[in-house]
């Protein structure tokens, strides 16, 4: 009910070599993580105790990182903190977000100092269903100096995500300046056309989601004819299927866009079927 208290999730979290009480201070206030947004993170699943992809993950993290321009973690540390992370969650399944900041720094976006900062933590997540999306009126700039990297800097998804909760969508879909499909908030996009199963490419400006790398070479491999391709935002509005990607919802179908009702359709349907089945037996594909 609205103006109850709000009671707070079971978070698991790692610190400075051990684990913490999530209540407990950690952060200084001159963070640039926290005062810039200057920092990269991952989100990977924790399915049965055990974080799926968790090498593409990190790689992922290096490169968002070194397109920051800030120092890299050390690579052992971050798997130590993932793993005393993920044995003390258990196996309900979970999502696992890895954060690197570049650490203390000035008041204004002037490089920070360091150390860097390494958060690690875990919390529970829902099981995976179908959504509806809302295409926003904001776009991405495929131009822009941190295209393709995972920061911090998530204020402009915030406020899509939100505008897009306000007309009964679960995710936000964003063109680019070019009027391309380009991603969601926190996914990627596929379009079933012409009998193919298609996703912008990286140019587009869309990040380089991890299940949208997998799902692309576990589909070619079944053979499915899944591809990257350069799409009108209108491929999504029209499309008669379409399906979201991330590494929390696996491959789902979009069952609205812009309250227009959709079907999954049958590669859809095809694609997550492979997904789901070889992500249980191939954890670190």
């Amino acid at each position: 009910m609205p103006g109850e208290p709000r009671t707070e999730p079971r978070i698991v979290l790692w610190h400075d070599g051990r684990l913490r009480d999530p209540a407990e201070p950690l952060v200084r206030a001159t963070d640039h993580g926290l005062t810039v947004g200057d920092g990269v993170f991952e989100a990977c699943e924790l399915l049965d105790g055990v974080p799926f992809a968790l090498t593409r993950h990190l790689d992922r993290l290096e490169r968002s990182a070194a397109g920051l321009g800030i120092p890299l973690p050390d690579r052992a540390t971050v798997r130590r903190a993932v793993t005393e992370v993920a044995e003390a969650w258990g196996t309900e399944l979970a999502r696992i977000r890895i954060l690197w900041t570049a650490g203390p720094g000035p008041l204004g976006s002037d490089a920070a100092w360091g150390p860097g900062t390494l958060l690690v933590a875990a919390a529970a997540v829902g099981a995976p269903a179908a959504v509806p999306v809302a295409v926003v009126p904001w776009t991405r700039n495929e131009r822009s100096a941190i295209a393709g990297l995972k920061t911090t800097s998530y204020a402009e998804n915030v406020r899509a995500l939100a505008w897009a909760h306000e007309r009964g969508a679960g995710e936000a879909v964003f063109g680019n300046t070019r009027g391309e499909l380009c991603e969601g908030t926190g996914t990627n996009v596929f379009v079933e056309r012409d009998g193919a199963l298609l996703t912008p490419p990286l140019e587009s400006g869309c990040l380089a989601g991890v299940t949208r790398a997998v799902v692309l070479e576990w589909a070619r491999e079944e053979g499915m004819d899944v591809r990257e391709e350069t799409l009108p935002l209108t491929a999504l509005t029209e499309a008669e299927h379409a399906a979201l990607t991330s590494s929390t919802r696996g491959v789902v179908p979009i069952s609205a866009v812009d309250g227009r009702p959709l079907e999954p359709g049958p590669l859809t349907t095809r694609a997550a079927e492979i997904y789901t089945r070889r992500h249980v037996a191939t954890p670190d594909p």
